[in-house]
């Protein structure tokens, strides 16, 4: 039996990626409110400057004046990734004269109706979370302007950010952890969502959602013009997001594939379907195990992984019960804990053996079948406790 290889992704989004997806997102940004008598000045490009003039038939995405807010500005950066409003001209406005003729108008107007491309979430009526507009996704969080962007056209963004199709099933899972995982919290602070119930031991102020806020003007500031600070906004969200897609689809995706592919591949291992075994150690295995065994309906939980350490020699180690927890499915024997080298070989019956953690959550062997045969003696032990009717 081959061991599961960590496998390369074909594609990643490099640092120029992101430079260059952040001046495509600010190139000719014609940005202004009707509340200034002037426009403010566009973002510098290499290319030829083009002036933003009444014949042109350029797109507007609507959104409010004053102060800005990191849900509106993620908003406003995930629609500018698109084909359509690459160009568009972002008018910051509360008049809703200059909203109605928008192309597209984001957390203002009280409206809510995606036939028209109407993204507000501030009436009293807007209950809507991920759940109650797509059932089959679990997140019951109230949307912001962010999410429901992001609902709408996250997909078709995530597309052509890194070029699959938008029916490959990873799109679908990179989907999915960038709203858990970046998104969602945006909807969460913007709509007053606190994390858990009662007090907060320490004050969280670092989150992306705080950092645009601190863009703002000062109160006691003599200039309250907020364009500057809402263009800057658009650039920090935006390196953010890229960054954190560019580490999903470059990092964590493929460590995903090589988990699906060992967790499939676990009964070649050991018949009893309990072990995997990956060929390279370091690979991000907890979460990606848990959601795999649901995925693909893994009737007997896996108990122990196998993989190579720094040293070219073996682990074993014990699958927790959770990710947050040092509980284990099934720790390895009792006796063998804390004893090393020769006294465990001697011990176990096992050649080869280097230790087992005095916690019994990991143990260390020279060659990958004595590893293995370290996790089988502690699935037999178990299988023969249980079937005395011990605990």
């Amino acid at each position: 039996m081959k061991p599961v290889s960590l496998v390369k992704t074909s594609f990643s989004l490099s640092r120029n990626h992101v430079v260059l997806r952040l001046l495509q997102a600010n190139v000719n940004l014609c940005l202004f409110s009707v509340d200034h008598t002037r426009s403010a000045q566009r973002y510098m490009s290499s290319e030829p400057k083009r002036l933003c003039t009444d014949n042109m038939t350029v797109k507007k995405i609507g959104t409010h004046n004053g102060t800005f807010h990191c849900d509106e500005v993620l908003a406003c950066f995930f629609l500018r990734q698109l084909p359509e409003y690459k160009d568009a001209e972002i008018i910051r406005t509360r008049d809703p004269a200059q909203l109605a003729v928008c192309d597209i108008v984001v957390d203002v107007g009280g409206e809510f109706d995606p036939t028209r491309h109407r993204y507000d979430h501030h009436q009293r009526t807007f209950t809507e979370s991920f759940h109650s507009l797509c059932p089959e996704k679990r997140w019951v969080t109230k949307l912001s302007s962010a999410g429901l962007i992001y609902l709408h056209f996250g997909r078709r963004l995530l597309a052509q950010l890194t070029q699959l199709k938008e029916d490959d099933k990873h799109l679908e899972v990179l989907y999915d952890k960038l709203y858990e995982n970046f998104v969602e919290e945006v909807d969460a602070i913007d709509n007053g969502i606190s994390q858990c119930d009662g007090e907060a031991r320490y004050a969280v102020s670092t989150t992306l959602s705080s950092r645009v806020g601190h863009l703002n003007p000062r109160w006691n500031s003599k200039s309250q013009d907020t364009e500057e600070g809402f263009k800057k906004a658009m650039v920090m969200v935006g390196e953010e997001f890229l960054d954190r897609l560019d580490f999903y689809r470059s990092s964590w995706l493929p460590a995903r594939e090589v988990v699906e592919e060992a967790v499939k591949e676990r009964n070649k291992v050991d018949t009893s379907g309990e072990v995997v075994l990956f060929s390279q150690g370091g690979c991000p295995w907890k979460e990606h195990l848990f959601a795999l065994e649901k995925e693909l309906q893994v009737e007997t939980p896996i108990k122990f992984v196998l993989y190579p350490d720094q040293n070219g020699q073996w682990r074993v180690q014990c699958v927790p019960d959770g990710l947050n927890t040092f509980q284990n499915r099934l720790s390895l024997l009792e006796e063998w804990r804390g004893v090393r080298d020769e006294a465990l070989s001697e011990l176990s019956g096992i050649k080869g053996c280097i230790f087992v953690h005095a916690g019994g959550f990991i143990g260390g062997n020279k060659t990958q079948e004595g590893a293995l045969e370290m996790a089988r003696r502690t699935l037999q032990a178990a299988a023969h406790s249980s079937a005395n009717g011990s605990s």
